[in-house]
């Protein structure tokens, strides 16, 4: 009779260790609950937070007006639909060379950015002439919505008494763009017929002649 009791004892003992062991397991499986909740506010894209740091922290105000400088406060480049683009005769009487005077004024609604120099083709009746760039270090242009920027196209007069090479008109490109936009030659002024010898026309960059011609 001893014997069975004592055995009955030893399989309470060993029941009891048991049921120990599966606790402490599944203890262990739940882990510490302060890690787990951690862990749910992770956002699964795993990064975007800092990306859209490091994208407003990239973007720089530049302040109001028309200004010039490195960056563009996140403004887009401008585009030829957005700008209204003309042209005045910018020439000053005594002057060796002639000057148009093109103007682009933003009507796009919201600022924009233009690189130091747009492309510049004359049309005359001995085909098309691309203008050459002064090579004048320019900042890019912060054009706000509703002002304008001027640049220069300077070309030299006929002045040998012949009738000289006719330009009926500018053909603009905006910086960074494809399309372009013919403007009317504002000038009565020819081009004096050359072997090439003679000076080129050249155009300058943004801003760098004032309204009415004024550099």
């Amino acid at each position: 009779m001893r014997v069975r009791k004592l055995t009955f004892a030893a399989l309470a003992v060993a029941a009891t260790l048991s049921l120990t062991a599966c606790n402490d397991e599944d203890l262990t499986g739940q882990g510490d609950p302060s890690a787990a909740s951690t862990a749910s506010t992770v956002s699964p894209s795993g990064g975007s937070g800092s990306d859209s740091s490091e994208k407003a922290g990239g973007q720089q105000d530049t302040g109001s007006g028309s200004e010039s400088g490195s960056g563009g406060g996140g403004a887009e480049k401008c585009r030829t639909d957005d700008l209204n683009i003309s042209a005045t005769d910018g020439t000053i009487s005594g002057d060796t060379e002639g000057m148009v005077v093109v103007e682009f004024k933003n009507l796009g609604g919201k600022d924009c950015v233009l690189a130091a120099y747009a492309g510049v083709d004359l049309k005359t009746g001995s085909g098309s002439l691309s203008a050459e760039r002064t090579g004048q270090e320019a900042d890019t242009t912060v054009l706000k919505d509703g002002e304008s920027t001027f640049f220069g196209v300077t070309y030299p007069m006929n002045d040998s008494g012949g009738s000289g090479v006719s330009v009926s008109a500018l053909l603009v490109t905006p910086p960074n763009e494809t399309k372009s936009f013919s403007v009317e030659w504002p000038s009565s002024n020819t081009l004096p017929v050359t072997d090439g010898s003679g000076s080129s026309v050249k155009v300058g960059p943004m801003g760098s002649a004032g309204q009415g011609g004024e550099s």
